[in-house]
């Protein structure tokens, strides 16, 4: 029956050519009433099928289909038929309206690498995975209006054995009509296996995507896990199916998504990232909780002098980090929110630990937590300041905090570079440094410049007065 319809469309086809090619033009009454009448030969070739497929079995044995699924005739398709004819109107189909060009942009172009980098935002709606190819120019589907009408008139359970169900399949794809081939594929995700379903749609990249983007919309994610599972190579649908983490609000529901998406066959980098979200998000759920239990109860003094202003959850790595190096710091790394047992778990560098850190005992006015960052002691005891970062960034960190300048200036001295260092020593006013400095160039000139700017009776005044007055300093000018 399926060959039968593919020729009546193909010889419909060669006719038009023949008529379009020719400079005749075939007999018409009225040439305003071509398309009227082209209608009602549409119509006849569909009349004129429906006996053949009526012979081979009995219409009374056939379940009819709507397009959502549902037996025609029954109490949910006569309600939906009959709320739909009062709005249909101009209203358009009901699945979302796709876009007309097949995605440009590589596979290797997106990955959860980039997204937890910050190259590609989650919600990119270019990478929104909407089916393509759903609409094409009139003239590229002459016959795409007769097979929808055939379609409408004969029931797909016509179409028992595979191959049938696969050809019907390929043609509806070559249609180029999303709600066509939708309604298909309904059709076959009830009549065939979902091991079946799956191996076929593999090797139909087309009405893969369909398929893919209709139980995304429909919410059916156990389904989806499952077909994505089955694939044999992993490509953009596992990184849209990850996304849709985002729409999970319930913390609790959106753990265990992530969870289910650890068994999809993503990139061994990929992997990493979704195995690091789903722990990342366990565990904040378990500090949150404890944390919001510590600050109602009113006994822990941190809570009190700086009560919390948002939730950790679904916070990133680096925020969740200084959180805990802020509220946690002292704790043992056998705790969930030991900073030093994030540091280890999720295997942050050495300097991106130290910056976040710094900042947030920085942030407390905690100096003597910050002075222990830096300390360092060599095989012999003897103990330095070490830094992986710039002193000129130290410095920076700690005069956006509002340090003392007895702090600052501990680490003002040492910067490497001297005209930076005195620049700095000059604007955040560390006077020592800047007085010695002058001392170390024998430049007295610089040093009665300097006097000028110090306050009458100051202990700064007092030191260059001393020092200008030194018969032991050789001064060059």
């Amino acid at each position: 029956m399926l060959i039968f319809l593919v020729q009546m469309m193909k010889s419909r086809t060669d006719e038009e050519e023949f008529w379009h090619s020719t400079k005749c033009k075939p007999f018409t009454f009225d040439d305003d009433d071509d398309g009227f009448s082209k209608l009602k030969e549409s119509k006849q070739a569909v009349n004129n099928i429906r006996p053949l497929v009526d012979e081979e079995e009995d219409e009374d044995d056939v379940e009819k289909v709507s397009w959502s699924g549902e037996p025609v005739g029954s109490i949910s398709w006569s309600v939906r038929e009959t709320a739909a004819s009062s709005q249909r109107t101009d209203r358009e189909s009901t699945f979302p309206k796709t876009s007309t060009d097949p995605p440009t942009r590589s596979l290797s172009g997106y990955s959860l690498s980039s997204l937890f980098k910050g190259e590609t935002a989650l919600s990119d709606s270019s990478v929104r995975l909407y089916a393509p190819e759903l609409r094409k120019p009139k003239s590229d589907y002459k016959d795409h209006g007769l097979f929808v009408w055939v379609l409408q008139v004969v029931s797909l359970e016509k179409f028992r054995s595979l191959q049938d169900k696969m050809c019907l399949l390929d043609v509806s794809v070559s249609a180029h009509d999303g709600n066509v081939i939708t309604a298909v594929l309904i059709y076959l995700k009830r009549t065939l296996s979902k091991d079946v379903l799956f191996r076929e749609l593999e090797s139909r990249q087309t009405a893969l995507r369909h398929f893919i983007h209709y139980l995304t919309e429909t919410r059916d994610q156990r389904l989806l896990l499952e077909l994505l599972r089955s694939l044999t190579t992993p490509g953009q649908s596992h990184l849209n199916l990850y996304k849709e983490h985002l729409r999970i609000a319930d913390e609790n529901k959106r753990r265990d998504f992530l969870k289910s998406c650890l068994s999809l066959p993503f990139s061994a980098e990929d992997s990493g990232h979704v195995q690091d979200h789903y722990t990342l998000l366990e565990r904040q759920i378990i500090i949150e909780a404890t944390d919001r239990q510590a600050e109602r109860g009113g006994k822990v003094e941190i809570f009190q002098k700086f009560p919390r202003r948002a939730s950790i959850l679904n916070m990133p790595l680096v925020t969740t980090l200084y959180y805990c190096c802020f509220y946690h710091y002292t704790e043992s790394e056998g705790t969930y929110s030991s900073p030093l047992n994030i540091r280890q778990t999720f295997k942050i560098s050495k300097k991106q630990y130290f910056v976040t850190a710094l900042a947030a005992r920085a942030k407390l006015k905690a100096w003597s937590d910050v002075d222990a960052l830096f300390t360092s002691r060599n095989w012999l005891g003897f103990t330095r300041k070490k830094s992986p970062l710039s002193f000129q960034r130290v410095v920076d960190i700690l005069q956006k905090n509002s340090a003392p300048t007895q702090v600052l200036q501990e680490y003002v001295a040492l910067v490497d570079d001297s005209d930076l260092r005195i620049s700095l020593a000059q604007k955040l006013k560390c006077h020592d440094i800047v007085i010695n400095m002058y001392r170390d160039l024998k430049d007295r000139q610089l040093l009665l410049g300097y006097l000028k700017k110090m306050e009458r009776g100051s202990v700064e005044e007092r030191k260059i007065n001393e020092l200008l007055n030194n018969s032991q300093i050789r001064w060059k000018n």
